[in-house]
């Protein structure tokens, strides 16, 4: 009964946590929400025994992943009153957008329910704690049968990370950037200048 009612309040919050990171219109809460969606999504990995998964989770998501988000969000200069204007314009693409992919989700629902050879019990799918940890038995699976979409995702947050940067250098009007290049390149007669200044030519 506790397991249950720690279930639902764990998924009851990280559902509302979800709505509200793209319902708010600050970005800031919406990064604040998104924090909350992965400690009560934790809480979920802990309630199914995947103590390493939810550490992880608090660890990098929390940790790392979610501090940059707000870091790159506190950075871009972004007049997000003017990007909001074209949301009913593109309102009814983006509502269909989204009835395919909650479609294509039944659709994968249903396949899973109907298929007859699918493992019901998914602690037979891995050896026993005694032989294999949760932690071997993760990495096992990681970098041998799902390498190459782990390295997909690294590769789709490094495009991410560099996304980021270029945003962050644009070129803005009124502000001064460093030219690297100028500056290893000027001459000592740029640099300084001597005036002789005669007694009384001083400023006064």
């Amino acid at each position: 009964m506790i397991y249950a009612l720690a279930f639902y309040l764990f998924a009851t919050i990280t559902v509302i946590s979800a709505i509200m990171v793209i319902a708010s219109r600050n970005p800031v809460h919406s990064v604040l929400f998104l924090i909350l969606a992965f400690f009560n999504s934790a809480g979920l990995f802990v309630l199914l025994g995947a103590e390493f998964i939810a550490m992880i989770l608090v660890i990098v998501y929390v940790g790392a992943v979610t501090v940059l988000f707000l870091f790159v969000v506190m950075m871009l200069d972004i007049d997000y009153n003017e990007l909001r204007k074209g949301f009913q314009k593109y309102l009814l693409v983006g509502g269909l957008i989204g009835i395919v992919l909650l479609a294509e989700l039944a659709l994968v629902g249903m396949g899973w329910g109907l298929t007859g050879h699918v493992i019901t019990d998914p602690a037979t799918a891995i050896p026993a704690l005694a032989q294999m940890s949760n932690t071997q038995a993760l990495g096992s699976l990681l970098y041998t049968r799902y390498v190459f979409l782990f390295q997909m995702a690294g590769m789709i947050l490094l495009v991410a990370m560099i996304g980021a940067i270029v945003l962050t250098h644009r070129k803005r009007p009124g502000v001064k950037k460093q030219n690297v290049n100028k500056q290893v390149m000027r001459r000592r007669h740029e640099a300084y200048e001597i005036v002789k200044v005669k007694p009384g030519q001083g400023l006064g």
